[in-house]
């Protein structure tokens, strides 16, 4: 077990953790120069071309070190987005030790600082390492300041190395051996592993990635999920080695994959504990938590008829990610779809992009939201994700919003734009911290369903790319939240009504009827277009009726003639508007949430 090092590797978004684990896997020979690409451990193509990891991923390598000594080196990839921290929890829980990489050129990022503390809290070894090193803007003594000044580590251990071209990733490795500890634990104790991740192949099920605590694991035992209550037997266990490589058992420390026949991501949970049934451990490990879902939306197929398509879509995207919760939902206008639940933005974005992509459907995305605790007047409690079912808003006593703790680190040029920005979206309490010379951390309480649209885009357009951010969520607060309906020819439309703040109410129902009045074609009679709080309009556009000129026929005469003419076409419309229907195209939905979204 001496020889035996787990880690992962975590960093901001776009530092080179990808890059790093290649350079890692090419020099302990984990894969043959053929087979060699960019983005070993990123499996998706939307990953490669994003330049992103979505999905964790493990791999086993075999090192020499100088000592002469074989070791075994279990590398677990985690993504970088705020969107995926939980995966990050959950790959930090199977680790000893993890290498924190820092732009040599950006130095410190938000999400570096977000999952250094959550390392910390796991008692992790940390081996700071100096990426980019190759680039012309790098400046590897800031970047050495910047990791004694913002994260406490020593700044003569950081590793200067540039994953790119190769430079350094021998002293990494050294590194990994000497400063990371070995596992702990007993070989002959009740089993104990964690499952830190999964994924499902279609001949063998789901393949489960598993760190062992304590005892040995061996084919055909008979396991136990303790949070799932659920028992499978052991078809097949080994070592992720770019391919499965088998083994005859899994012993305390070790890192490596379980085959047991479960059918589906969603019979187990992820983060779940795994014990013997004949011999079973006394307690789970601790820090077991569910993904929680933050983002609503609802997807509908663009044709109806792609409806049965989209239920096979979910199925099989549902099958690989145990995070993507949906329900049935349909909707006047656009029929039946899916109510969707995310981790957040981007993961709604690779889903919408998965299903596009992999399964060519047309989707028609609804309005993120998030859900809101309502107290009612007769003392009952609910919650309420979709404005379909908000109730009547005489009934509500008080309505609580989910809170989020932003951390955003920028130059200190930028502060007052972005704590302007932050006012702009309702922050509650900003406080800043100077980290080190020309960087500022500004601290901000504020409301989830104000980061949803264009905040991330915004600060970085602000701060010229250089602005970061990160959050996590705090608490649910008092707010005023108010449903919005869309009235076309004073019909409401329920797929455009949506929840928001009274104050932000106007500007939004004003843009989705200047919207709607550009994209419905018009027709024979007047169209309003209206936004609506309960009985009370905030918002019209009118779209103009065609106008035929009846008086064309008529030449001199007499005026009452011509009113006679204008009149009768007057009632005609009037009737007209009555009994007249309006057909609102599938496009003007699409125009009115794309620029929403944007």
């Amino acid at each position: 077990m001496k020889n035996i090092r787990n880690f992962c590797i975590i960093a901001h978004i776009d530092h080179g953790k990808s890059t790093l684990a290649d350079r890692l896997i090419q020099s302990c020979g984990g894969v043959s120069q053929r087979d060699l690409h960019e983005q070993m451990l990123d499996s998706m193509d939307i990953e490669r071309e994003r330049g992103i990891t979505i999905k964790s991923n493990t791999i086993t390598l075999e090192y020499r070190g100088k000592d002469g000594q074989e070791y075994q080196l279990n590398l677990i990839d985690t993504p970088g987005h705020v969107d995926f921290s939980h995966e990050v929890k959950r790959s930090l829980m199977a680790c000893e030790g993890a290498l924190i990489i820092v732009d040599a050129s950006q130095g410190v990022e938000a999400q570096t600082v977000a999952n250094f503390y959550l390392a910390l809290e796991h008692d992790l070894e940390m081996l700071p390492i100096i990426n980019k090193i190759d680039l012309p803007a790098a400046d590897v003594d800031r970047a050495r300041e910047a990791i004694d000044a913002e994260l406490g580590l020593d700044p003569f251990e950081a590793l200067p190395v540039s994953a790119k071209n190769g430079i350094g990733i021998g002293e990494v490795l050294e590194g990994i051996v000497e400063k990371l500890p070995a596992p702990q634990g007993d070989p002959n104790a009740p089993l104990k592993a964690l499952v830190f991740d999964a994924h499902f192949d279609k001949y063998r099920g789901v393949i489960l990635q598993c760190r062992v605590m304590d005892g040995t694991l061996k084919p055909r035992d008979t396991i136990h999920f303790m949070h799932a209550n659920r028992d499978f037997t052991v078809d097949e266990l080994g070592y992720n080695q770019m391919k499965l490589v088998p083994r005859k058992q899994l012993s305390a420390g070790e890192v490596g994959y379980v085959v047991a026949g479960v059918k589906s991501v969603q019979d187990i949970e992820i983060g779940d504990t795994i014990t013997l049934l004949n011999r079973q451990a006394e307690e789970p490990i601790p820090g077991y938590q569910e993904a929680k879902q933050v983002v609503f939306s609802s997807i509908y197929p663009m044709s109806t008829d792609e409806y049965m398509d989209l239920t096979k879509a979910l199925d099989k995207l549902a099958i690989n990610d145990a995070a993507l919760t949906y329900e049935k939902d349909s909707s006047a206008a656009l029929g039946f779809g899916f109510r969707c639940g995310f981790l957040g933005l981007l993961h709604l974005d690779v889903i919408q992009e998965r299903l596009q992509r992999e399964f060519d459907i047309g989707l028609v995305i609804s309005a993120p939201s998030v859900k809101y605790h309502l107290t009612l007047k007769d003392g009952s409690t609910m919650e309420v994700d979709n404005p379909s079912y908000w109730p009547d808003p005489m009934s509500i006593e008080q309505v609580t919003e989910p809170y989020i703790k932003a951390s955003i680190l920028t130059p200190d040029e930028y502060v007052g734009p972005v704590m302007e920005l932050c006012r702009e979206h309702r922050s509650e309490q900003q406080t800043m911290n100077y980290l080190s010379v020309g960087r500022v951390e500004v601290i901000s309480e504020m409301p989830l369903g104000e980061v949803l649209f264009d905040f991330y885009g915004k600060l970085k357009m602000i701060t010229r790319g250089y602005g970061s951010f990160d959050y996590e969520p705090t608490e649910y607060r008092p707010t005023d939240v108010v449903k919005v309906d869309i009235l076309v020819n004073k019909e409401p439309v329920d797929t455009l009504a949506y929840l928001v703040h009274r104050d932000k109410a106007r500007a939004r129902a004003l843009h989705y009827c200047e919207q709607l009045a550009k994209e419905i074609p018009r027709h024979q009679f007047k169209i309003p277009i209206q936004g609506a709080i309960g009985g009370n309009i905030i918002a019209r556009s009118t779209i103009a009726p065609f106008r035929k000129d009846v008086t064309e026929k008529l030449y001199g005469g007499d005026v009452t003639r011509k009113k006679k003419l204008l009149e009768k076409q007057k009632k005609g419309k009037a009737k007209m508007k009555q009994f007249g229907s309006v057909n609102i195209p599938q496009k003007a939905f699409v125009s009115v949430l794309r620029a929403d979204k944007e």
